[in-house]
C-alpha cells in the first residue's frame, strides 16, 4: 500500500470510530460533499433509497445513477452524466457489477475516492468474467440467459442467492422487478482502472451468495482498499443501508483531510 493510501486508511479507521461520522452532519469545512451511487446488475437505482436518505440527512448531495445495463460503455456513460451534474469532488460508489462501472468512470477528475460495495474491481485488460476465475459464483446464484443475450437471476433461487436477509415479500418484489442484464457486459475489457490512482474502500457482505466473499476480499486487497465487513447478503445496500452509508461517509471524510 502506498504512503498516501496508508494515511487514508488510518483516517478512515478514525472516522469509523467517531460517533460524528455515524450521526452528525458533515463539517462545514469538509471538501468532499458529493456522492454518486451506481447500482449493479438485475436492479435499479431505487434500491439505494435508504443509503440516499442516510447521506442526504448528513448534508451530502447524492445522485443515483440509473444504469441501462445494456453495455459497460452505456453504463459508464450514464455514470459520467451523473458526475457532470456535481460542481465539486465526490465519492463514487458501486455495488456488484457497478464496481466495474466505477472502475472506468472513476477516472473523472471530480472523483476523490471509490467505494466498492460487494463489488467487482477489474484491472486494465481484464473483464468482469475474469474476476470469477478463481472464485466462481456460489451455487445459490444462478443466471438464466435468453436467446437475446439478456439474463435474469433464476426466480426459484433469487432470494437465496441475492437477498437472503430480505423478507419474503420484499425479496419477491425485488425478484419480479429485475432489470435484465446484457450478459456481454462481463466480457467487456476494462480500459482504465481508477483504483490505480484513487483511494479505495470495500464494503464486503459476509453472507454474500452472489459473489464469493473470498473473491471480494482478494479483490479489495489487490486494489489496496480499506475493508469494512457487514453481516448481510449481496443486497446489503437494501438491508444494511446505515452501515453502507457510514462507510461512504467515513471515506468522504478521509479524502477531505
Amino acid at each position: 500500500m502506498t504512503p498516501i493510501r496508508t494515511a487514508l486508511a488510518a483516517s478512515l479507521a478514525l472516522a469509523l470510530a467517531s460517533p460524528a461520522a455515524a450521526d452528525g452532519p458533515i463539517p462545514d469545512a469538509q471538501t468532499v460533499r458529493g456522492v454518486v451511487l451506481v447500482h449493479g446488475a438485475f436492479a435499479d437505482g431505487s434500491g439505494w433509497r435508504g443509503v440516499y436518505e442516510a447521506l442526504t440527512g448528513r448534508g451530502y448531495r447524492v445522485s443515483v445513477v440509473q444504469n441501462p445495463l445494456t453495455s459497460l460503455e452505456d453504463d459508464v456513460a450514464a455514470t459520467r452524466r451523473a458526475l457532470a451534474r456535481h460542481d465539486g469532488p465526490v465519492v463514487l460508489v458501486g455495488h456488484s457489477y457497478g464496481g466495474a462501472v466505477i472502475t472506468e468512470a472513476g477516472i473523472d477528475p471530480k472523483v476523490a475516492g471509490l467505494v466498492y460495495v460487494s463489488a467487482l474491481a477489474p484491472d486494465v485488460g481484464e473483464t468482469g468474467a475474469d474476476q470469477f476465475r478463481d472464485f466462481p459464483p456460489p451455487p445459490e446464484f444462478v443466471i438464466e440467459t435468453g436467446p437475446d443475450g439478456f439474463g435474469f437471476v433464476r426466480a426459484d433461487s433469487f432470494q437465496a442467492g441475492f437477498a437472503a436477509d430480505l423478507s419474503d415479500a420484499d425479496a419477491a418484489f425485488l425478484r419480479d422487478s429485475q432489470v435484465p442484464l446484457n450478459m456481454a457486459v462481463f466480457d467487456a475489457v476494462i480500459a482504465e482502472a481508477a483504483w490505480r490512482e484513487k483511494p479505495s474502500w470495500a464494503v464486503i457482505a459476509t453472507q454474500d451468495r452472489a459473489i464469493d466473499p473470498r473473491l471480494l476480499h482478494a479483490s479489495a486487497e489487490r486494489i489496496g482498499a480499506q475493508i469494512v465487513e457487514v453481516e448481510a447478503s449481496h443486497a446489503l445496500f437494501l438491508t444494511q443501508p446505515r452501515a453502507v452509508a457510514d462507510a461512504i461517509d467515513a471515506a468522504a471524510r478521509a479524502v477531505s483531510r
